[in-house]
């Protein structure tokens, strides 16, 4: 039978729900709707070629386009293990052949790329976790080397709601009939690609199907009743903002603790940190020639501007940071628009006034010609005249106070 979209919607939630399932009952039916909070699929129960007997139905079997010829952008193969629903049969891989990454002309090796690309380029398998702050380039250090090493990648963006199903893979309706689909760990342990789960300490333990994957040995996916054992040259590589122990100060809001063995699974951790101002120079300095303009003057301004900025980040003087990301985003801006202090106040305008207006008055002193050292001394100086006052402060009201009695 043909099934419109909302037919077929209902019919994976109920595949997604029980598995691959030939039939199903009425109370498996209101479970569906009740927890998916969809309408109840009054057009299945009604249908006497679906009714087995009172309170049973058959699946409905959809089109009858067939899912045996893959369209130019998925690729179907049928398991060598059989299923038990002949329109399950088939495994349905929707990556294009090609997944190895583009070169970027402004990237500039630093921090804990060169490790990084040795242990993809050993083709062993050894995870990876990499932390670091927000924009400070952990993603982009496994891109790059994956597309100098010329190695396929396979990117997975984590959140809370990632489970199973989004990572291993799970039955989906095409053209009517059910096909299993292949998730980025499948897809990655069978073609031997680099896995890359960024933003890992924002999931949930949701994630712990990875335990077998992260310690080399193949997994067995129930589902599909098929083990999958991982080519050479799978690797996996995790990228967080923290350590996967939270964030104590708030900072990083939406992380969570993950479980401890997940963590022992990876063998090293490292520490991703802001690269040295020579080498955010260059980065800069690339990113304004690709887009057709030079201005060495402003780029070493802003560099001076985040250091004094970071520095001060650091030694608990302001809450926000400027990144070597947010710094590129300045300079794109500024190629666009051609006016350096809009390009900064309109990058910066993600931050609450008060910081903005902090960070823009900086930018003016280095503009003005301060060092580094110079303004990083004043702020030190107008500090220690700030706790001054408040002890004197103090002093007074503790002598008013003795006074009064």
């Amino acid at each position: 039978m043909l099934l419109n979209d909302k037919q077929r919607n209902f019919i994976e939630l109920c595949y997604k729900e029980f598995g691959d399932i030939k039939e199903i009952t009425r109370t498996q039916l209101v479970k569906v709707e009740k927890k998916h909070k969809v309408a109840f699929p009054q057009w299945l129960v009604s249908n006497k070629d679906l009714k087995v007997k009172k309170g049973l139905f058959k699946m409905p079997s959809g089109s009858d386009t067939d899912v045996s010829k893959p369209t130019t952008m998925e690729k179907v193969i049928k398991p060598t293990t059989p299923t038990t629903n002949k329109e399950a049969a088939y495994i349905v891989s929707t990556l294009t052949d090609n997944v190895v990454p583009v070169k970027d002309k402004n990237f500039v090796s630093f921090g804990n790329y060169p490790d990084v690309k040795s242990i993809i380029k050993s083709n062993k398998f050894y995870p990876v976790f990499l932390t670091g702050l927000s924009g400070n380039g952990k993603t982009l250090a496994v891109t790059q080397a994956c597309a100098d090493l010329k190695r396929e990648l396979i990117r997975v963006n984590i959140t809370i709601e990632t489970d199973e199903d989004d990572l291993l893979g799970g039955f989906r309706l095409k053209d009517g009939h059910t096909v299993w689909s292949n998730g980025p760990i499948i897809e990655a342990m069978e073609r031997g690609a680099v896995l890359l789960l960024d933003e890992i300490d924002l999931a949930s333990n949701k994630i712990m199907c990875l335990q077998p994957v992260l310690e080399g040995s193949g997994i067995f996916v129930k589902k599909i009743n098929k083990w999958v054992q991982p080519k050479s040259g799978f690797n996996v590589i995790a990228t967080a903002n923290t350590k996967g122990q939270g964030s104590e100060d708030g900072k990083f809001i939406g992380t969570n603790v993950l479980n401890e063995a997940f963590l022992e699974r990876f063998p090293v951790t490292f520490e991703q940190k802001y690269p040295s101002v020579s080498t955010e120079k260059k980065i800069l300095n690339n990113t304004l020639k690709s887009y057709g303009k030079s201005d060495v003057k402003f780029i070493d301004k802003l560099t001076t501007w985040a250091d004094v900025i970071r520095k001060t980040y650091f030694d608990g003087g302001v809450d926000e940071i400027i990144s070597t990301r947010r710094l590129v985003h300045i300079t794109q801006a500024y190629s666009i628009f051609n006016n350096k202090m809009k390009a900064i106040e309109m990058c910066t305008n993600r931050f609450d006034d008060d910081t903005k207006n902090s960070f823009v008055e900086l930018y003016t002193k280095v503009d003005a010609g301060a060092s580094a050292d110079s303004i990083m001394e004043q702020q030190k100086k107008a500090e220690l005249e700030s706790q001054m006052e408040d002890n004197d402060s103090e002093s007074d009201d503790e002598e008013d106070d003795s006074n009064a009695i």
